[in-house]
């Protein structure tokens, strides 16, 4: 169609790309004077290094990779803005039947994320003896709400990661089979990666993002900062153009369309039905076994696509914890260069909230979110 602005967009094979698929795929993107050319990879370290080199002008990016892209504490870094959050949540820890079943053997059953890891300590324990090795858990990438909320779950229930478990990084699609050939006796990814493995039999579901920090961002769009400067009035249109599609995606009634347009092998490459428990928040957490997850995944709803420092400060604070880096006024600045909640109330023609006035004037990682399980601890 003549007239329209190209955007490159990067995108890993995940239920939380959906907004960017659905905005090329159906028409979103046109809507606003935007040809979006989706370019699918399958690692994270792939987006980062594409982004980096200037292969694409935005990407579906994890939201801790953008702080870390700013710091420049990552190979071919180069800044981005994240003026939009793509999705709330989506993702679930699984563990292999074996950790699972001695879990189970300590009486666990379901009872939310502390009793869940507590029983995972004392499988974990356990496990070593028998096998006379640590539990092997995987991540996505190390600057992943994936790494921070696993590590921040295990911590809190007395586990501690990297002397009591090991993480390693695995990329989203071959989590399944990781886990399967026993290279891995867990992972925390995103949906539909848990589902597959609990449908073939290669896992268990024992909790997820939604339970461990509710309502908390998961994929933010990544942004090259030359392509925020040098082409506002296209990143302004892009980002009605994606909330557009973030709303379309949260209407239950587009579930079942949802599923076979990401389904296609081009996108997820995956059976529908294994896409749609996430999308209804009724999880398989077991074969045959399905449990409701409140809020498991959010694309817009209650401001959702809006990015909030406080929730950039806290993932700082796990940056810092797991000594990735130091506490530093450069690494709160790289915080504020990344959560910009001002280029998403502009480009919707929104005025900031008194909520979004009091976040704006947050200056350390003090001030953490709602929603993590064990804030009254």
């Amino acid at each position: 169609m003549p007239g329209l602005d190209d955007v490159h967009a990067g995108y890993l094979p995940l239920l939380d790309g959906a907004v960017l698929v659905t905005a090329a795929r159906l028409g979103f993107a046109e809507d606003h004077g935007i040809r979006l050319h989706l370019h699918r990879e399958m690692s994270w370290a792939t987006i980062r290094d594409r982004m980096g080199v200037g292969h694409f002008d935005c990407a579906h990016m994890l939201a801790p990779m953008a702080i870390a892209a700013n710091l420049g504490i990552a190979p071919l870094s180069a800044p981005v803005v994240a003026p939009m959050v793509l999705a709330l949540g989506g993702n679930a820890v699984t563990v292999s039947p074996l950790l699972a079943e001695l879990m189970a053997e300590t009486g666990w059953r379901d009872d939310g994320p502390a009793a869940a890891g507590m029983a995972l300590a004392k499988a974990l324990v356990r496990l070593e003896r028998s096998a006379s090795r640590r539990g092997r858990f995987a991540v996505v990438h190390a600057h992943s709400c994936h790494n921070y909320d696993l590590r921040y779950w295990l911590a809190a229930c007395g586990i501690e990661p990297d002397r009591e478990v090991d993480i390693t990084v695995v990329p989203p699609p071959l989590m399944p089979d990781a886990i399967a050939s026993g290279q891995i006796d867990g992972f925390c990814v995103g949906e539909p990666w848990s589902t597959i493995a609990v449908r073939r039999g290669a896992g268990r579901i024992v909790t997820t993002k939604a339970e461990i920090w509710r309502r908390s961002p998961e994929k933010v769009l990544g942004v090259s900062a030359r392509f925020a400067a040098e082409r506002p009035e296209v990143l302004d249109r892009l980002i009605r153009a994606l909330h557009d599609a973030a709303v379309w995606c949260d209407a239950s009634e587009h579930h079942a369309e949802l599923a076979d347009l990401l389904a296609d092998a081009g996108h997820i490459g995956v059976a529908p039905r294994d896409l749609v428990p996430a999308l209804t928040g009724l999880l398989e957490v077991a074969p045959g076994e399905a449990q409701s997850i409140e809020d498991f995944m959010i694309f817009a709803a209650d401001d959702a696509n809006r990015p909030r420092l406080s929730d950039g400060f806290w993932m700082l604070s796990q940056m810092v914890r797991w000594r990735q880096v130091t506490e530093s006024d450069a690494a709160r600045h790289a915080v504020r260069t990344v959560f910009r909640p001002d280029l998403y109330d502009k480009a919707l023609s929104l005025e900031p909230s008194d909520s979004a006035i009091k976040e704006a004037t947050l200056n350390d990682q003090n001030h953490w979110p709602e929603g993590l399980f064990d804030r009254s601890k």
